[in-house]
């Protein structure tokens, strides 16, 4: 059976047992200095080996890799946030200016950050973020409350909405000019001009499990009917708090769509056709944590261990996906969100059963007998995965897959048929989804009909 591709390290090089090694005598190193020197031929044959070697692929494909500069993880981390701003804001020289904070509907966690921000000696405005998905309309709110009142930092804290408004912002706010434009710089619908300079001091406090926002280089946001994204190296925050009690709150819904998105993002890079040596470790980590312990934070909020893993597969999610490539159900969900405009996490959580059916059906099948050695490598993925999920290990792809069904409906998410979708939305959904990034992740360029058949099995 393949395994998966390996990383080359000093553990494959041959070694010399110590036993065996010796030192050369005078006379033996002088000989060795007298040897008769090879013959042209010789030397020719050597750079014809060494050229034939060199033909071979190598075991590890190039790659980058980039986060956050700085992430807190752990219990009662957030009670350092105000301390750890005001440092950050010393060394970037903007202490004498007010912090944006961006969060949700709610001043739960925002009153007492500002609160601890003002014992610290940091003055601070507060933009609180409708529900629902994070929209262009809600960046540039953001982005006019900042620059009126010449914030010269950002703070996000709540979920995926606040964070990925607050990494607009922050941009916006040294790269827009006097007259600060958004459409600048988003792709799709607007002029996506890449940033200059660096953002603001950007932080990012997570208060959900499941976006993997805070360390990803991008915010995707609602444009009417679509998803457009603004990225840029530059957007990844400074400083992130992962502090598993701020998620202790959430509720059962909130926890089953954050967190299967998050096992999602964990399984896609996993599978695509463009993953790394530090993805798979990140990533299989991440699906090991998920899979553990969600139906735990579903069935107990309260549950502090299973709150951890769920934020670590979340913070592995967004690791993962920021540095390989996912697949159809996130080329699926960008095109859906504007279209139903449901939670990122709902739609990904009904997709992902049916995408890992679809493409194990694909790769069995027609793509199999197409290129077999591929199709062979990736059902090897699928196969760790199964046995990864399952705790099984001589689980089969299709014990993963049926693990994976049952976790969807054991947490309750609901078709997408719930949200309004229809079959008669089907071509074109499938036409605007094909082009996204995410679905040239996907391990087989499916068909037409097979992308058409998984929103049918998700209704």
């Amino acid at each position: 059976r393949m395994q998966a591709p390996v990383a080359p390290s000093p553990t494959h090089l041959h070694r010399v047992a110590p036993s065996k090694l010796r030192h050369r005598s005078a006379a033996e190193r002088s000989a060795a200095g007298r040897r008769t020197p090879r013959t042209t031929a010789a030397v020719s044959q050597d750079a014809a080996a060494t050229a034939a070697a060199m033909m071979n692929s190598p075991a590890v494909a190039p790659f980058e890799f980039m986060t956050a500069s700085r992430v807190v993880f752990g219990c009662g981390t957030s009670k350092r946030v105000p301390s750890l701003v005001k440092d950050l804001v010393q060394l970037n020289q903007c202490a004498d200016k007010p912090a944006l904070v961006v969060t949700g509907k709610s001043d739960r966690f925002s009153a007492p950050l500002v609160e601890a921000l003002k014992a610290e000696g940091i003055e601070s405005v507060v933009y609180h973020c409708p529900g629902g998905e994070p929209t262009t309309a809600t960046a540039e709110a953001a982005i006019a409350l900042a620059s009126s009142n010449d914030c010269g930092s950002v703070i996000a804290i709540g979920g995926g909405t606040p964070v990925d408004t607050g990494k607009c912002v922050a941009a916006v706010l040294t790269n827009g000019g006097e007259t600060p434009d958004l459409y600048d710089f988003l792709e799709v619908v607007g002029r996506a001009r890449p940033l200059t300079t660096r953002c603001a001091p950007f932080v990012a406090v997570p208060t959900t499990a499941g976006p993997g926002a805070e360390v990803t280089k991008n915010s995707v946001l609602e444009a009417g009917d679509r998803k457009v994204s603004m990225r840029h190296q530059f957007m990844l925050p400074e400083l992130v708090v992962i502090d598993p009690e701020l998620t202790l709150s959430m509720p059962r819904d909130v926890t089953a769509h954050t967190g299967l998105d998050a096992l999602t993002q964990c399984v896609e890079p996993y599978v695509c056709n463009a993953t790394n040596p530090l993805v798979d470790a990140i990533s299989l980590a991440g699906i090991t944590a998920g899979a553990r312990s969600l139906r735990a934070a579903c069935e107990n909020p309260l549950d502090i261990a299973a709150r951890e893993d769920m934020c670590l597969c979340s913070y592995y999610g967004g690791l993962s996906l920021a540095n390989a490539k996912l697949g159809a159900v996130h080329g699926f969900s960008g095109t859906l969100g504007g279209l139903l405009h449901a939670p990122h996490g709902a739609i990904c959580a009904a997709l992902l059963p049916h995408c890992c059916t679809v493409n194990v059906a694909a790769l069995k099948g027609w793509f199999g007998e197409k290129e077999p050695d591929l199709a062979e490598r990736y059902l090897a993925r699928y196969e760790t995965v199964a046995r990864t999920v399952t705790g099984d290990p001589n689980a089969t792809v299709e014990d993963g897959v049926a693990w994976i069904v049952n976790l969807v409906k054991d947490c309750g998410v609901p078709g997408l048929g719930e949200f309004g979708l229809k079959e008669g939305d089907f071509d074109e959904v499938v036409a605007k989804s094909k082009e996204s990034s995410s679905m040239k992740g996907n391990p087989v360029p499916l068909s037409d009909e097979e992308l058409k058949t998984m929103l049918r099995m998700a209704l």
